[in-house]
């Protein structure tokens, strides 16, 4: 009699994806094993040893610290090519972090894991979007210089899925929900068709990040209610601990409550600026 073979893993294939170095390869099996998902096994209590080389990268863009980045005018071809150059780059790390919570963290409910790979196949489809954009204006996504925030925040809250969950999706991608709406006011003053179609993607990019926030969300409190901690309370003393940058305003207020945060928490962070 032949064994029937084991059903594919969905933290290792995750895994697997997250140490693609191409862009488009990474995209490509992000989305695949969202589509996926509901024939895949979950080994959910397995820890699985974290493997060198993380994340797969292409070798380029050149990766510089946020303070050594070059400002540009979006209203030369140029400055505007840099500026979307940026928002693609921090797509690409969104697939990553997303795809490293899939895989990282064991003992979690199933729901877990496919919340994040839907978040993975989401952040794909926006990477693909604006690099194809980019590709329209004659670039393409290692052409400018990019900076490491969401990976090096990603990489220090890998000991602690609460912290994770405290810092990257509902600090770090909710600070996207309060950027997004003056980068299309600027865009839309830059005018020109390229602007305008990147008008467009952060439209996509903003409605689907409020459900990505929603979720870092849901599972934030979730794991605060196991472990017996305030929310509120635990999220500031997180901040502190592993040194999350301070917020710049003015918040999006309506994105942030679609996203789940409360208004206690809202006036509080109103507060640090």
């Amino acid at each position: 009699m032949t064994a029937t073979p084991p059903a594919p893993e969905l933290r290792q294939l995750a895994l697997q994806a997250l140490m693609q170095p191409d862009p488009q390869q990474k995209a490509l099996l992000a989305q695949a094993l969202h589509v996926q998902s509901a024939t895949l096994f979950i080994a959910i209590d397995v820890r699985i040893e974290a493997p060198g080389g993380l994340p797969g990268c292409p070798a380029r863009p050149e990766l510089r610290s946020h303070l050594d980045s070059p400002k540009r005018s979006p209203f030369t071809g140029e400055g505007l090519a840099a500026l979307l150059h940026a928002v693609t780059h921090i797509e690409f790390n969104a697939i990553n972090l997303a795809l490293d919570a899939v895989w990282r963290f064991p003992g979690l409910p199933p729901a877990y894991y496919l919340d994040w790979l839907k978040v993975a196949a989401e952040e794909a489809l926006h990477f693909s979007l604006l690099r194809e954009l980019l590709q329209t204006m004659g670039h393409d996504y290692g052409d400018f210089p990019a900076h490491t925030g969401l990976w090096d925040m990603t990489r220090k809250t890998e000991g602690d899925v609460l912290a994770r969950m405290a810092l990257v999706p509902r600090t770090l991608e909710a600070r996207g929900l309060d950027a997004t709406p003056p980068m299309q006011a600027k865009l839309k003053k830059v005018g020109t068709p390229h602007a305008l179609r990147a008008v467009a993607i952060l439209d996509i990019i903003l409605r689907d990040e409020v459900q990505h926030v929603a979720t870092g969300n849901h599972w934030y409190r979730h794991l605060c209610a196991g472990r017996g901690l305030e929310p509120v309370a635990t999220y500031a003393e997180l901040a502190r601990q592993y040194g999350a940058p301070r917020l710049k305003g003015p918040l999006n207020l309506q994105a942030r409550r679609a996203a789940g945060f409360d208004e206690a928490e809202l006036s509080l962070l109103g507060a640090e600026f």
